[in-house]
C-alpha cells in the first residue's frame, strides 16, 4: 500500500481545487468565520477522496475495535463509502431528513437482536442514558395537541389556567421578549404589541429608569415583582429550594413559576439529566409551576409531559437559520407542530424591526395556525 500523504500536502491539494475559501461566511452555528473549508468539491476528485479517506482511518490509535461505519450527511458519507469499500466494513447511512416515500415509517424495521445489543451497549458504557423500548409512533403521538381549553381544565394554578383561557380568548400564542434598554421603550412595545400577544416577557433588572409605579402602567428586593408579575421564571442550577422560597411567596398571590428547562444557544449545557431533573421538579409544584421555556419538548424522555403544564420556546424567526452569537432560530410552525411546544418567543424579530405592527401580526398568525394545525392532528 503506498505510503500516506503528509498532512500539510492534503491541505496544499485543498486549496488547489478551491475548496478553502477566504471571506467571511456564515456557519451553520450562526457564528461567521474568514475561512470556509468547502469538503463537498472532493468528490470531484477520487484519487483525493481515496487519499483523505486513508489518512482519516490511519488516525484511529491501532487498538480501536470497530465492526461499521457511519457518517453524518453529505459530505462525509463519500469519505465513509471510501473507508467502507477499502477495508470492507458495513455502513450505516444516518438520514438528514426522514422520506415521505418508499418504505417510510414503516415499523418493525429493527430486529430485537439488535435493539438488545445497542441498549446492552448503551447501558454498560453509561455514555448516554439506555432509553425505555417505545413504540415506533412516538414521534406522531407527541405532536398531537389537546386544545388549550381541554388543558386549562387540568392545570393545579390559577395563574395557570388563566394564561390557557387568555391564549384562548386571545387566539394567540405569541410572546414577546421585550429585552430593551429602557421601561419606556419596554411600555411602548406593549402598547404596540398588546393585542396580538397573550405574554410579554422581559428582565427588569436591566432597565436603569425603573420606578415603583411601572408595573402599575402594565396593569409593580427593588423592583417589586411579586407586586406586578403573573409570572417569575428560574433554574434548578441552585437546587430545588429555590422553588420552596419562590413558592412561599408567589403562590398565595397568584402566581405562577416558569423554569427554565432547555436554551436555544448553540452549545448550552441544558441537556440530558438537567431537564429530567427539571421536569421531576416540576411535577412536585405543579401547583405552583405552570410553564417550561424548552426547545424541543417532543424529544423529551418520557414525552409528551403532563398537559397542565405550557411549553415556551425562544429562537424563533419567520426563517431558519442563527446568529454570530450562537443563537439557533427556528420557524414558528417547526416549534409548535413538529418539537410539541405551545408558546413561541420572538424577540429581535419582532422589537428590531421597523414595521412592527406588520410582523407582530404575521408571527401571530403563523403561531396561532400552527397551533391548530397540531390540535387537527389529534383528531
Amino acid at each position: 500500500m503506498a505510503s500516506l500523504p503528509s498532512t500539510e500536502s492534503l491541505i496544499l491539494k485543498l486549496h488547489k481545487i478551491a475548496a478553502i475559501k477566504f471571506g467571511n461566511f456564515k456557519l451553520k452555528s450562526g457564528i461567521f468565520s474568514p475561512i470556509y473549508i468547502d469538503l463537498c468539491l472532493i468528490v470531484s476528485y477520487p484519487s483525493f477522496l481515496s487519499q483523505i479517506s486513508q489518512t482519516l482511518i490511519a488516525t484511529a490509535p491501532s487498538f480501536t475495535c470497530y465492526n461499521l461505519i457511519c457518517s453524518v450527511p453529505y459530505t462525509a458519507l463519500s469519505i465513509a463509502t471510501c473507508i467502507s469499500t477499502c477495508h470492507d466494513l458495513p455502513m450505516l447511512m444516518r438520514r438528514k431528513e426522514v422520506k415521505d416515500y418508499g418504505s417510510a415509517k414503516k415499523n418493525g424495521k429493527i430486529a430485537e437482536e439488535t435493539e438488545g445489543i445497542v441498549l446492552k451497549f448503551l447501558e454498560e458504557n453509561r455514555k448516554v442514558a439506555a432509553p425505555p423500548i417505545v413504540s415506533t409512533n412516538v414521534k406522531k403521538d407527541r405532536v398531537k395537541g389537546l386544545s388549550f381549553e381541554e388543558r386549562a381544565n387540568v392545570s393545579k394554578n390559577p395563574t395557570g389556567k388563566r394564561f390557557f383561557e387568555v391564549m384562548m380568548q386571545k387566539q394567540s400564542n405569541l410572546c414577546v421578549a421585550a429585552d430593551v434598554g429602557t421601561a419606556k421603550e419596554l411600555l411602548d412595545i406593549a402598547e404596540n404589541v398588546g393585542l396580538e400577544i397573550c405574554l410579554l416577557k422581559t428582565h427588569v433588572d436591566i432597565l436603569p429608569d425603573f420606578t415603583p409605579d411601572f408595573g402599575s402602567k402594565l396593569r409593580s428586593g427593588i423592583f417589586h415583582i411579586l407586586d406586578w408579575a403573573d409570572i417569575v421564571n428560574c433554574h434548578i442550577i441552585s437546587g430545588p429550594r429555590i422553588v420552596d422560597g419562590l413558592k412561599l411567596k408567589g403562590l398565595p398571590r397568584g402566581m405562577g413559576l416558569l423554569f427554565l428547562a432547555e436554551m436555544s444557544s448553540a452549545g448550552n449545557f441544558a441537556k440530558g439529566d438537567y431537564i429530567a431533573a427539571t421536569v421531576k421538579i416540576t411535577e412536585e409544584h405543579s401547583d405552583f409551576v405552570i410553564d417550561f421555556i424548552s426547545v424541543n419538548p417532543a424529544s423529551w424522555p418520557g414525552a409528551p409531559v403532563n398537559p397542565a403544564f405550557i411549553q415556551a420556546t425562544p429562537g424563533v424567526q419567520l426563517v431558519t437559520g442563527g446568529d454570530a452569537l450562537g443563537q439557533q432560530y427556528n420557524t414558528p410552525n417547526s416549534v409548535i407542530y413538529d418539537r410539541g411546544s405551545d408558546i413561541i418567543i420572538v424577540g429581535r424579530g419582532i422589537i428590531k424591526v421597523a414595521n412592527l405592527a406588520e410582523v407582530v401580526r404575521e408571527y401571530h398568525c403563523q403561531g396561532w395556525g400552527a397551533y391548530l394545525a397540531k390540535c387537527s392532528n389529534s383528531n
